[in-house]
């Protein structure tokens, strides 16, 4: 069985977890300390991040978009038939969102009310650059679920944690974004994609009282 080596958190992993859910492909997962990083997983990542899948024949892939390709070449593809100018957009759309994945992070942790709306702003661009080309939905292009979906589902899914747990929301201004949210999360991926403890250990990483929405958390 491929193993998938993970921090609890990291948006990188969980695209690649929410692929091998959306396709049904069976895989293990290992959890380590990014503070604490054990040899053997320094020994088999050339960056020393996170993911890193273990292929049945021992080989270890590095990189979400090389091992997300990986992926739909040995397994079958959410979209069988795709055109190369097809595939084409759709890495060129799952890389809007995994390059805003830090950016997101970033925004969550700002010290304060200024920095957050000037982090959310940057954030903001790429939603409304997905806003401007969703259709009908209910996903990216219609009524498949594809590549770019699964790319984007950590951003949403932390985006809905955020509006949960607090009285500010990434996706104000968006309907289709929102509508495009809604689909996904009602799909389980985003749910199945991560530890049965994830909304706690990534409340307690980014919503402490020492970030400006650690502080404006809703009280139950």
């Amino acid at each position: 069985m491929i193993k998938v080596v993970s921090f609890k958190i990291c948006p990188f992993v969980q695209r690649v977890t929410a692929l091998l859910e959306a396709k049904g492909v069976p895989y293990e997962l290992e959890y380590i300390s990014l503070a604490d990083k054990p040899q053997w997983f320094l020994d088999i990542s050339p960056t020393a991040q996170v993911p890193v899948l273990v292929t049945d024949a021992g080989t270890a892939l590095f990189e979400s978009d090389a091992i997300t390709e990986y992926l739909d070449e040995v397994y079958e593809p959410l979209e069988p038939g795709l055109t190369p100018e097809r595939r084409a957009l759709d890495r060129a759309w799952s890389y809007q969102a995994t390059k805003h994945y830090l950016v997101q992070c970033s925004a969550i942790r700002s010290a304060d009310e200024d920095i957050w709306a000037e982090r959310k702003e940057r954030l903001g661009r790429a939603f409304e650059k997905a806003e401007k080309t969703l259709g009908e939905g209910p996903y990216f292009k219609g009524s498949a679920l594809g590549n770019v979906d699964i790319a984007w589902i950590p951003l949403l899914h932390r985006a809905a944690i955020i509006e949960a747990r607090t009285c500010f929301s990434f996706t104000d201004g968006y309907p289709k974004v929102q509508a495009w949210q809604a689909a996904l999360l009602k799909t389980g991926l985003p749910a199945k994609s991560v530890s049965e403890d994830f909304e706690n250990a990534f409340t307690n990483f980014y919503l402490s009282d020492e970030f400006f929405l650690g502080k404006n958390k809703k009280r139950n």
